[in-house]
């Protein structure tokens, strides 16, 4: 790795996130002196990568640092002797994130971006990309370390780790930070000084311990987050329907807001179906957030990340993947809550699982803490089923096996007859056919 100065290729430069990675860069760089940053999207993503691009010029000149800025749409440019490679991809973009929540509602069930069906065919749409970069990064960058933020970022990181020899990736999210803030906040604490003990997988995570300058507040804490004045709030992306007091008290652990979709199904259907049928699904409603803030990027005068950002849903997740390349660069063995392989670490687990935890991050990567050795066995059901879940989706997103495809689909927890499976698939493969080579339509 050059210690004069690094090179990062962003894949998704387009993005809206992207303000935050800058900014995420900037307020970093006297500890991570970046020298390139090269933004790369397709075409169909040029028009709001140009936008992006102009936006983040201004906020490297604002910030008065010696980052060379570039954007492409030749991805292998980009990649060559990068040192670093984040990836915050949406294939199809947000037109394709609509007809993955709509087509499952049009049949009564769960439409999501990572959860039931919609999550499928996210990754089969998301895992065959993510190979073609790791392929390019092999050839013209091999030691770079590959960040990926694209959803869902579980099921990439279990097909990256099951299906290929590549070994320097790590899988962010932004629902551990925000769970973290959330924790602090309630305990009146500096997140700076907090650390929390983190199991699961991605979007399916679970807080068992909270220390507060190695201290454990976590009986507080439960004691906070159940009491009948608790403000806490979910990610912009979920409705904030709380948990019953007595399911947290009784499983002695705090779910992630993505767990809403498992233990509070019923509920959380009727809410989705009410807002399908007004045509305010969440896809709907960030198209209509991102117009404005992509009308936001381009007024000459803005030079900083704008606030607007935090309604996008993913607050937070290029920050994280800031912290973990800032970690890696300077050999911190920093805590932070990642995706990575469990290579035999959880002891009650399948070795060979990638999984979402707690674990110290510096020049070799990431290794789970040893605080955590064990999955708890009240959770260790729904875990596995969405874990065998996601190796089936991976398992057809590289193959485009249509019977791999349908069996993972009735595998889901959140479809609920062979019937709906195989209709909803056939409908989804459809919609969806010009962003799944792989599969014969």
């Amino acid at each position: 790795m050059n210690k004069q100065g690094i090179k990062i290729a962003t894949i998704g430069g387009g993005s809206s996130y992207t303000a935050e990675l800058i900014e995420g860069f900037i307020k970093r760089y006297e500890q991570l002196p970046v020298r390139e940053i090269w933004l790369v999207d397709v075409e169909a993503g040029k028009e709001k990568q140009d936008i992006v691009y102009k936006l983040a010029k201004r906020m490297i000149e604002n910030a008065g640092v010696p980052i060379e800025l570039h954007q492409t749409l030749d991805r292998r440019a980009a990649i060559k002797d990068a040192d670093f490679v984040t990836t915050q991809l949406r294939v199809g973009q947000l037109d394709a994130r609509v007809l993955d929540e709509r087509i499952p509602l049009s049949h009564g069930l769960i439409g999501q971006e990572t959860n039931g069906a919609g999550g499928l065919f996210k990754g089969l749409r998301t895992i065959p990309v993510i190979f073609d970069i790791i392929n390019d990064i092999n050839e013209l960058s091999p030691d770079a370390w590959l960040i990926n933020f694209a959803n869902p970022a579980g099921m990439v990181t279990e097909a990256v780790n099951r299906f290929t020899d590549f070994k320097r990736f790590i899988g962010v999210c932004n629902v551990p930070i925000s769970m973290k803030m959330e924790a602090a906040k309630a305990l009146d604490a500096d997140v700076a000084d907090c650390e929390m003990d983190l199991f699961g997988l991605n979007h399916m995570v679970y807080m068992k311990d909270f220390f507060v300058n190695g201290e454990s507040k976590f009986d507080e804490l439960i004691r906070r987050v159940t009491s009948d004045d608790n403000d806490s709030q979910t990610v912009k992306n979920i409705v904030n329907l709380g948990f019953e007091t007595e399911f947290i008290k009784s499983l002695n652990m705090i779910p992630c807001p993505y767990h809403r979709y498992y233990y509070k199904e019923k509920e959380m259907t009727a809410i989705e179906l009410g807002e399908f049928y007004k045509g305010e699904t969440r896809a709907e409603v960030v198209k209509r957030v991102e117009a404005e803030l992509f009308e936001l990027y381009k007024d000459e005068d803005l030079k900083i990340k704008p606030p607007q950002l935090d309604e996008r849903g993913g607050a937070h997740y290029s920050d994280a993947a800031c912290e973990v390349i800032n970690a890696i660069y300077n050999d911190l063995n920093s805590e932070q809550y990642v995706n990575i392989p469990n290579n035999g670490h959880v002891t009650n687990i399948p070795a060979d699982w990638a999984i979402e935890i707690s674990a110290t991050i510096g020049k070799e990567g990431a290794t789970p803490v040893d605080r955590i050795r064990e999955y708890d066995n009240k959770v260790l059901g729904l875990i596995s089923s969405i874990k065998a879940f996601e190796i089936e989706a991976s398992k057809a997103a590289i193959t485009g096996d249509y019977h791999t495809a349908l069996m993972a689909m009735n595998m889901n927890p959140l479809i609920h007859s062979d019937q709906d499976a195989r209709i909803i698939l056939d409908e989804m493969l459809e919609a969806h056919k010009q962003y799944l080579p792989n599969f014969e339509v």
